[in-house]
């Protein structure tokens, strides 16, 4: 039985995914807050929540959504395909022109895992940008051709959340040393975020001319 998603675009969605998660961000700073504020437990539950809890509720609706999409107009699919390249392309100059502006202060005050991994999880919902990421990255990767497509964007963006486990879990634990340094040397942010930013426009660059990763 043919698998769903090609193993080596696959492979090549993890990388591009983790390099385009790994730039500190909202997600990532209030992780650091957290981490150096209030120990490394209750980051690491506030990452959990920021990545599977929201997964719950925006997995479906990406899935689903795409899916009914692609069965109604592959045109509109296709169309979206190229203005998410070109949202990505955006994402990438965002980040290539971004400020060493000032990382806001969190404020310190005892929580107990739960409430940290629940604050996680509305923080990253209430953000629209996680959502429209997902809309605009994961079609990429999706090939209609290959059938299964609601299964592939499923796979897709629970890996996308496992990856951000995983990047965001290195903020997390990296967070007594390692974000208290950043957080008192904005350039070293600055700078990866304009190292990530280059990268990102070439890739968004190759999906515009290409159409799409996936062939």
């Amino acid at each position: 039985m043919e698998m769903p998603i090609d193993t080596s675009l696959w492979i090549a969605f993890v990388g591009t995914v983790i390099l385009m998660q790994a730039p500190p961000g909202p997600d990532s700073m209030l992780v650091m807050a957290r981490g150096i504020g209030q120990g490394r437990g209750v980051a690491l539950f506030t990452v959990l929540g920021m990545t599977l809890g929201a997964g719950l509720v925006q997995l479906p609706l990406v899935a689903f959504g795409l899916s009914s999409l692609v069965r109604a107009s592959p045109l509109a699919f296709n169309l979206l395909r190229w203005a998410g390249a070109a949202y990505i392309v955006w994402l990438g100059f965002r980040l290539l022109l971004s400020s060493s502006a000032a990382i806001p202060a969190d404020g310190v005050r005892p929580l107990r895992p739960l409430a940290a991994a629940r604050e996680g999880m509305i923080a990253n919902l209430s953000n629209p940008w996680p959502l429209m990421f997902m809309v605009a990255f994961l079609p990429q990767f999706v090939d209609p051709h290959r059938g299964f497509v609601t299964l592939q964007l499923v796979l897709l963006g629970a890996t996308q959340k496992v990856t951000g486990v995983l990047v965001l879990g290195t903020y997390a634990l990296a967070s007594g040393a390692i974000g208290a340094w950043i957080m008192r040397h904005p350039r070293a942010r600055l700078w990866q975020q304009r190292l990530a930013g280059f990268f990102i426009i070439g890739l968004g660059v190759r999906m515009v001319i290409g159409g799409s990763t996936s062939r």
